[in-house]
């Protein structure tokens, strides 16, 4: 690890922490020496993982947490920030992608829970830990969004249109917390995570992107080490996609 991703120090929170590209992404900033909270719905899972990134010789905990409950969201920030006293790098990745038979056919419901799960949570974990950055030390925040935002299709509408405006409140985020803190996003492609077990079609997945593959989690983690350093020191506002190409 070069002395530009030594994380040696910094507090590094992540939501949806326990799997998918949330785990990765953990255990890519504890071997960089970052000190690592997880969220996520399950106790069991918050503490599994934490207990993991501990056997890497950092200090690691998981806080339960739903993000689409307003009330939660400001319990897991309190409760991050007291116990390690700094939130260095949050990084919103909790999310999910239901599909839904048709835009008529989508419940109220439905719709609810994937706009507050998508965008709410974010928005809300984003204002209270990023005015806390702001009026201390900086930090920098990571939202993990999706390149279905950019490409929407009527089958994913209602979440493409969360991670659609999760864009564009990062933004504004990326202007009201600066100069001391950095907004970014992360457009994320198809991975091979848990999800993925239930795709029938991957191969025609992977056959959309240049590189003819769907992306394995752990190569999300340089564009959110990159983002996290001060190596992107001039970057926020900024949305970067991972995608291996997709047209």
């Amino acid at each position: 690890m070069t002395s530009e991703f030594d994380f040696t120090g910094k507090v590094v929170l992540i939501t949806g922490g326990t799997r998918g590209l949330g785990r990765a992404m953990a255990l890519g900033f504890a071997d960089a020496g970052a000190d690592v909270i997880v969220a996520s719905r399950k106790t069991e899972a918050c503490e599994a993982t934490a207990a993991e990134l501990r056997q890497l010789g950092v200090r690691a905990e998981g806080i339960a947490c739903h993000v689409g409950e307003w009330d939660q969201v400001d319990a897991l920030a309190a409760k991050a920030w007291d116990t390690f006293g700094k939130i260095d790098v949050l990084i919103n990745n909790a999310g999910m992608s239901p599909l839904a038979p048709s835009s008529v056919e989508t419940s109220e419901a439905l719709f609810d829970k994937v706009i507050a799960v998508n965008l709410k949570g974010a928005f809300r974990l984003t204002a209270l830990i990023g005015s806390k950055m702001a009026a201390g030390e900086g930090g920098s925040i990571i939202q993990i969004s999706s390149t279905g935002a950019l490409s929407p299709h009527p089958a994913f509408a209602t979440y493409a249109g969360a991670k659609a405006a999760l864009n564009a409140v990062s933004v504004a985020f990326s202007k009201e917390y600066a100069p001391k803190v950095r907004v970014n996003v992360i457009s994320a492609g198809s991975f091979l995570t848990d999800i993925a077990e239930h795709w029938t079609d991957k191969e025609a997945m992977a056959q959309r992107a240049a590189l003819k593959r769907i992306g394995d989690p752990r190569e999300i983690v340089g564009t959110a080490l990159y983002l996290a350093s001060e190596m992107a020191s001039y970057t926020t506002g900024a949305n970067i996609r991972v995608d291996g190409g997709v047209a």
